[in-house]
């Protein structure tokens, strides 16, 4: 069995929210380095999206590994602390704890792992996100996994008829439904068509209960009690066989829908598809972007990555997202652009309401 862990948090801007230093990237790839030689990791690859520092890791440890996560949040302290000296805006703004716990999922870290038996030939696909919500891949999975206008193999491969189970977890009662599908899909989408609240954190194949994705549902507001910035979350994907293709995977980013974040976390902007280089996220700190990474992997090694959105076909997607943000842009302050009061409620909007106390009266 190989366990499979993305691991990503914000460390540091530059400049501002809009990208990520390269000392920041070499630090953390000397960190994985050694953790490899040591035998913890059977591999790894450093990358980023955005201002996010994004850390994928095979090793053998199983999910919710202490001494992986204690890794990762050691190489986020790390470079935190080379953040802080480089003066890089937001030095360690994902970092809600003093100390290590033995878990980063509650310390303000992102976290989709999956452990599992590698397949003759296993591609995976990781997506990462910037400027966005967990929320952000209910539509994207729905579409690889439930709707056959997305992915054919539901109507003619065999191995996919059986259908799809999905994981959604209700983030703000902490609590999890799974709904199997083709037959409940209408059930689901009553629930996933509001991503601020639940969110789809694993499909499992139905007949064989191999997982073909997890995601990671941290929000970091609920868990600062605070807004702190935006969850910006991962994904990983499994593909081929008794899953989509890879085309199938990457198909539903062709369509940039509008996901909650952007500037402050308090907008809904297009989710736009680019390649690794281009998720710089600058115009009003956005649009939203997400990068797809894709690996092979052989025992546990990360033959990789293609920069799978490295490709001229989403072009009109992006031209789309631009599109898109510009009509959004246009609403200034106004609703639908900015998200509607009970999601402000986990911005700095408490702050101004807090300052005008007092000063709304009781109509005649």
């Amino acid at each position: 069995m190989i366990t499979l862990s993305v691991i990503k948090a914000d460390i540091g801007g530059y400049v501002g929210h809009s990208s990520s230093h390269p000392d920041i990237l070499v630090l953390a790839e000397e960190k994985l380095m050694e953790a490899k030689k040591e035998g913890l990791l059977v591999d790894y690859h450093v990358t980023r999206c955005g201002d996010d520092l994004q850390l994928i890791m095979t090793h053998e440890q199983g999910e919710d590994n202490a001494r992986v996560h204690q890794l990762a949040w050691d190489t986020f302290i790390a470079g935190t602390e080379l953040a802080k000296k480089l003066s890089l805006y937001g030095a360690g703004q994902d970092l809600l704890a003093d100390a290590f716990s033995g878990n980063v999922k509650a310390m303000g870290p992102g976290v989709a792992e999956m452990e599992f038996k590698e397949r003759p030939s296993e591609p995976v696909i990781i997506f990462m996100a910037d400027k966005t919500s967990a929320g952000a891949w209910n539509l994207p999975l729905y579409k690889m996994f439930a709707d056959p206008f997305n992915t054919i193999g539901l109507v003619i491969a065999p191995t996919l008829q059986s259908g799809f189970a999905f994981e959604v977890h209700d983030i703000k009662e902490n609590k999890k439904i799974v709904f199997n599908t083709p037959e409940e899909i209408y059930s689901m989408l009553v629930f996933i068509g509001a991503p601020s609240r639940f969110v789809v954190k694993s499909v499992h194949h139905r007949e064989t209960g191999n997982i073909g994705a997890v995601s990671s549902t941290q929000r970091l507001a609920l868990i600062a009690g605070r807004y702190v910035g935006k969850d910006d979350p991962v994904c990983v994907v499994r593909a081929q066989g008794e899953f989509p293709a890879v085309g199938e995977v990457l198909e539903p980013f062709s369509h940039p829908a509008l996901v909650e974040g952007w500037m402050r976390g308090s907008h809904h902007g297009p989710l736009m598809p680019v390649a690794i280089e281009q998720s710089n996220p600058s115009r009003f700190d956005g649009p939203p972007r997400v990068i797809a990474a894709g690996f092979q992997l052989a025992d546990g090694i990360l033959i990789g990555p293609r920069d799978m959105f490295d490709d001229p076909s989403f072009d009109e997607a992006r031209r789309l997202a631009n599109l898109a943000g510009e009509y959004m842009r246009r609403h200034g302050p106004f609703e639908p652009h900015r998200l509607p009061l009970d999601e402000m409620e986990y911005t700095t909007m408490p702050q101004v309401m807090k300052k005008l106390e007092g000063r709304f009266t009781n109509l005649d």
